[in-house]
């Protein structure tokens, strides 16, 4: 197996972690699958922010792991979860990092849901 590159952030390319310090509500095919005051918004150098969620106020039943896995320099290995409510299944609605490099060392033990799957509110 090849070794993967680690990247460190960068002026050119930061990546900042921050209490969101609002409730944040996730909903999938109109139901409610996650509900936090403990979200943190991780930016990532122009990439639009993302809200990561604690695990622990996700919906446990909702959740199945997949077999799909992704890459990323400054965070390490994702792993992902498909989301199944009333309305059907989202197929890796969710990535997570089970053992995130630590300069995002945070957001272990926390999910995020991409936008296009999942409706994100704040409240």
């Amino acid at each position: 197996m090849t070794s993967r590159p680690v990247l460190e952030p960068t002026a050119e390319h930061p990546i900042t972690i921050t209490p969101t310090g609002k409730r944040v509500v996730v909903r999938i095919n109109g139901d409610v699958v996650a509900d936090t005051q403990q979200a943190l918004q991780l930016q990532e150098s122009t990439y639009p922010a993302v809200q990561y969620i604690p695990l622990k106020d996700v919906t446990q039943e909702v959740l199945t792991r997949t077999d799909t896995s992704t890459y990323c320099p400054y965070k390490g290995e994702a792993a992902y979860y498909s989301v199944t409510t009333g309305g059907g299944t989202v197929d890796d609605a969710i990535w997570f990092y089970d053992e995130p490099y630590p300069a995002v060392g945070e957001i272990v033990g926390h999910v995020a849901f991409y936008a296009d799957k999942a409706d994100i509110t704040f409240g």
